[in-house]
């Protein structure tokens, strides 16, 4: 099988790299339309059994023509292009997953689940951190319940290094962290889908030295299609995201600048990007097994790679979408529509994997 990925920033060179490391493909090539980035990403990934091309994803005839030579197709592009290449992927027989990152987007993507079915096609939208690993998290938790109270998902990527005021470093694209930061979120509460505003809701979350104490407050996209995968079957379930205390309440002001491309710039050039980082997650769960209240907490701390200049957001968002191609490549995974991460992948080869790559999520059981 070959595996052809898109878009050759930090995210799919990180792709590449995983699905050179571990998989068994005969062939995998890491495309962009920038000749700039893709020679940085051959820099970069120098020394791996990769091929290196320009393919612009404007030009559907020429992605038709790339998918028809690849079994799986991997995008690591923005999210505006995933329904285009989805329905390419169904058209040209080409497994096809993605990062997500909007969830009516997803919604479209699922829109063609029987046409995708009827063309032997799995389609995996939202494969990334959250959505993504957060998402099978999600399905271990309700799987080893009964009845499952609540779920609550606290996911951040920080920098280790903080510097005032914003306390923060861009990890991946801007147009992706305002997004998070502007549109509402959705919650499911008790059996309806509601929004919140994002930006509300600060609380307090504890992990160990030197984090301490940190806040997380309510941002869109993180938990995608999970109010809808479990409407009936949880609860309350909600998406924060953690940042160093004091985060939320500065950058508040910034959202005020219009247009969008002033604040993308603005942040371009104030914060870091090239500092070390960790990736921070707790998810909680709580119900009932066999008559007694458990309360589940699924937790991470993931360190970036500094001997292969991997970033940790790039391993956290990156090698859970390779994962799940190679469980595809494998067998593992062998059903045939669109399906969201929780709907498909099965946690514990999932969490073995990431294992594997020093991805260690502890479980504890109270």
């Amino acid at each position: 099988m070959n595996a052809l990925v898109l878009g050759a920033g930090m995210m799919g060179r990180a792709i590449a790299y995983d699905l050179a490391k571990h998989s068994q493909f005969d062939t995998i090539a890491l495309t962009d339309n920038d000749n700039t980035t893709l020679a940085s990403a051959e820099q970069f990934l120098k020394n791996l059994s990769i091929e290196f091309d320009i393919l612009d994803i404007n030009n559907r005839e020429k992605v038709k023509t790339y998918f028809k030579e690849y079994d799986v197709a991997i995008s690591a592009v923005p999210y505006m292009f995933n329904n285009l290449l989805t329905n390419i992927a169904v058209e040209t027989q080409t497994h096809f997953l993605d990062l997500g990152g909007n969830t009516v987007v997803v919604q479209q993507q699922k829109n063609i689940h029987q046409k995708a079915k009827n063309h032997d096609v799995t389609i995996i939208p939202d494969c990334g951190l959250a959505p993504g690993l957060v998402s099978v998290v999600t399905q271990d938790i309700v799987t080893s319940l009964d009845t499952t109270e609540f779920i609550k998902i606290r996911v951040g990527g920080l920098p280790l290094n903080p510097q005032p005021p914003l306390n923060y470093q861009l990890v991946f694209s801007p147009n992706g962290l305002i997004n998070e930061y502007v549109e509402d979120a959705i919650v499911l509460d008790h059996g309806n889908i509601i929004t919140k505003k994002s930006m509300t809701d600060i609380e307090k979350i504890i992990f160990p030295k030197p984090f301490g104490e940190l806040e997380a407050f309510i941002t869109s996209g993180g938990c995608s299609t999970l109010p809808y995968t479990y409407k009936g079957r949880v609860g309350y379930l909600d998406y924060k995201t953690i940042r160093y205390p004091g985060h939320c309440e500065a950058f508040k002001p910034l959202l005020t600048m219009e247009p969008r491309k002033k604040l993308i710039d603005y942040l371009m050039q104030t914060l870091p990007s090239n500092g070390k980082d960790v990736v921070l997650m707790k998810i909680f769960g709580g119900g009932h097994t066999n008559g007694k209240l458990i309360d589940l907490e699924h937790t991470l701390i993931d360190y970036c790679d500094e001997k292969n200049h991997l970033t940790s957001m790039m391993r956290t968002t990156a090698y859970p979408v390779s994962i799940a191609a190679q469980m595809i490549e494998r067998g593992v995974i062998n059903d045939r529509g669109v399906f969201c991460s929780e709907e498909i992948i099965p946690h514990q080869p999932f969490f073995q994997e990431l294992e594997k790559r020093n991805i260690i999520i502890t479980k504890e059981v109270r």
